[in-house]
């Protein structure tokens, strides 16, 4: 049942996602899509990943204020030697993996090279740990989050922008999990066009 639900509303928000999309036509001229890519670093094991992005303005009839949409995928793997210890078994290693998808609203001000913007969003998250010894002891769970982020884009060439971002996640239940949120700082490179 929980998968169901996880499921129903990841789709549920990726059909209001592609309808904001279509729907959002009377700035056609001047919307904006953008692809990226970034480098990310969690507070919680797995560390390291890397995340994409792609997002679409809205409302760009507005002065200085950039509002958009954006769906978005972080990846994150990792190896560890003492992931476990289970009792009477000794330590095992265990190969960890999450990944995370989602959907979010942005908005931003632009102040000539540097756009500071603030969002926020809701996705899945789903986590895995296969331990290398033993088989009957893997680690699986799937959660709902909502999220909080905050960056700034750095407009040096005209569609290739640089950027850093801040995002604190919160997960909406977690079984196997011995935390329940993670913050994130990404580094990464937006081509819009």
């Amino acid at each position: 049942m929980r998968k169901f639900i996880t499921v129903f509303w990841s789709l549920t928000a990726i059909i209001l996602f592609i309808l904001s999309l279509v729907l959002v036509q009377n700035a056609e001229a001047q919307s904006r899509w953008g692809v990226g890519t970034s480098f990310e670093i969690r507070d919680n094991a797995p560390s390291n990943g890397f995340g994409l992005r792609l997002e679409r303005g809205i409302f760009s009839d507005l002065p200085l204020v950039d509002i958009k949409m954006r769906a978005h995928f972080s990846y994150f793997s990792e190896s560890v030697e003492s992931y476990r210890d289970i009792p009477g078994e000794g330590i095992s290693s265990a190969d960890l993996g999450v990944y995370d998808f989602g959907l979010a609203a942005t908005g931003g001000i632009s102040f000539g090279l540097l756009n500071p913007y603030v969002g926020a969003g809701l996705g899945s998250e789903n986590f895995r740990a296969v331990m290398d010894d033993f088989e009957d002891q893997n680690v699986s769970d799937d959660n709902l989050y909502w999220n909080l982020y905050g960056g700034a884009l750095v407009s040096i060439l005209p569609r290739l922008k640089p950027f850093v971002e801040y995002r604190f996640t919160r997960l909406l239940g977690a079984d196997e999990f011995d935390y329940n949120h993670d913050s994130r700082f990404a580094i990464g490179v937006m081509l819009e066009f």
